[in-house]
């Protein structure tokens, strides 16, 4: 399906989707109607600093990552139907980000319910997935393992084949190298590291989304309000630096090679709940945005 970028929504969107919908659907209305059991006790963890906790572990979803990458792929299957009009490419990829994202509040929303109450039946489980499987073979039974196993399938797959045409497309571009040769290439590689498993996968990505996910959360909010700058790159530049730097800092304590780290990082802000880098970049934000005015109103005095 990735060697065919201009058919996704053939592929995906009218076959695909439809049927990962509906299982999620499924999935959904049995955390709220068949719960496993009471809402239990938070971790300790999750009871001292529940919000910074539910916000880095949200890392792991890679949503903010995925959403930067999939942004081409969004745009060339909306011109794969004809439409060439900026205002109109625009128009339909903000309708569906704005119907991507109730799906995921409401995908979400029913995950925290199933999580909240299967602390009995998935006692010891090491990642969501454990959890979810627990939870489908204590109200299901065998057929639900089956029933999860085509939704991670589903899901997975859609995923797959838009991140595969993302990054084919990139570094084909970047490279030169043929876009199909690129595909297969992907795709080899992502069977072989998915056999490590997710809890090893998981070890292994927590650090290094630890370091990018700052400057990719500060991209998409600099996004927002990029006609406030007169010079862009004077603000964005060295505020998703900082961000880099600071998220870095976050990912070696996370990795526990927090011994190579000066003293002093231990005492910056908010770095006891993995949030090092919020502080420095909102105070880089606004040097940066002083810098902005400051340049501007010279270009002015010039003119």
């Amino acid at each position: 399906m990735s060697l065919y970028p201009g058919r996704l929504l053939d592929t995906v969107g009218r076959f695909l989707a439809p049927l990962k919908i509906a299982a999620l659907a499924v999935l959904g209305g049995a955390a709220f109607m068949l719960p496993a059991g009471p809402v239990g006790e938070a971790i300790e963890a999750y009871a001292a600093s529940p919000f910074s906790q539910g916000f880095v572990n949200g890392y792991l979803t890679m949503d903010t990552l995925g959403a930067l990458v999939f942004g081409i792929v969004i745009v060339n299957a909306i011109r794969s139907r004809g439409v060439q009009a900026p205002h109109l490419i625009t128009r339909y990829a903000i309708i569906a980000g704005l119907i991507a994202g109730l799906g995921l509040v409401l995908v979400y929303v029913s995950l925290f319910r199933l999580g909240a109450g299967s602390h009995a039946i998935a006692a010891g489980a090491s990642n969501g997935a454990q959890v979810l499987h627990a939870y489908v073979q204590a109200t299901f039974g065998t057929l639900g393992s089956g029933f999860l196993a085509v939704l991670i399938a589903l899901a997975c797959l859609v995923t797959a084949v838009g991140l595969t045409c993302a990054c084919a497309e990139y570094f084909g571009g970047l490279l030169g190298v043929s876009y199909k040769a690129l595909v297969v290439l992907l795709a080899g590689f992502s069977l072989l590291v998915s056999n490590l498993g997710l809890t090893q996968l998981i070890h292994f990505s927590v650090p290094v989304l630890t370091a990018i996910y700052p400057p990719c959360i500060v991209l998409v909010a600099l996004s927002f309000c990029h006609r406030l700058w007169r010079s862009p790159q004077v603000v964005v530049g060295p505020v998703m630096l900082v961000s880099l730097a600071f998220g870095m800092v976050d990912a070696l304590k996370v990795a526990r090679l927090d011994a190579w780290l000066p003293q002093a990082a231990e005492h910056l802000p908010l770095s006891e709940q993995g949030l090092a880098w919020l502080v420095p970049v909102v105070v880089s934000l606004a040097v940066a945005a002083l810098c902005d005015r400051l340049i501007g109103a010279q270009a002015l005095r010039k003119a």
